[in-house]
């Protein structure tokens, strides 16, 4: 089964959160305790994605995190890589001298048009996609071969 982490799918409930006042300063007391998760585990990914430039820390009294731009220029794919890392399917679509077995591989370049057509895929919907009260059809252009 290919999935997410917890931790990327508690990044995504955190950013979701922050995406309906996008504007607004968060603490990660305030927002662990609005997305139900334990205050560790929010702080963590919120400096995480600090790091990663999808969140601007704020210090001070008044401080705390907002997102770095505004929810609609914040892709999934971005997201994903902030938290999983390089996005690939298999070893072999990292790149070239991953696999010692990808000389002889005839799967190679289908696991990585698959893994392109996760990327285009994750790309297509942005953070203002998740929370929108209904899932809005999301059109993939066909991939070239």
């Amino acid at each position: 089964m290919l999935r997410i982490s917890k931790l990327t799918d508690y990044a995504t409930l955190l950013l979701t959160h922050m995406a309906r006042a996008p504007q607004q300063v968060y603490s990660a007391r305030g927002l662990a305790e609005q997305a139900a998760l334990p205050l560790p585990v929010a702080a963590k990914l919120l400096k995480l994605l600090a790091r990663e430039g999808l969140l601007v820390s704020q210090r001070g009294a008044a401080g705390g995190y907002v997102l770095a731009r505004a929810p609609q220029r914040i892709s999934m794919a971005q997201i994903l890589a902030a938290v999983e890392g390089p996005l690939a399917v298999t070893e072999c679509a990292l790149g070239r001298g991953v696999c010692e077995m990808e000389k002889g591989c005839a799967t190679r370049p289908h696991w990585q048009l698959i893994g392109h057509a996760l990327q285009v895929a994750l790309e297509a919907v942005s953070l203002a996609d998740m929370v929108a009260p209904k899932a809005a059809p999301v059109r993939l252009q066909r991939l070239e071969r």
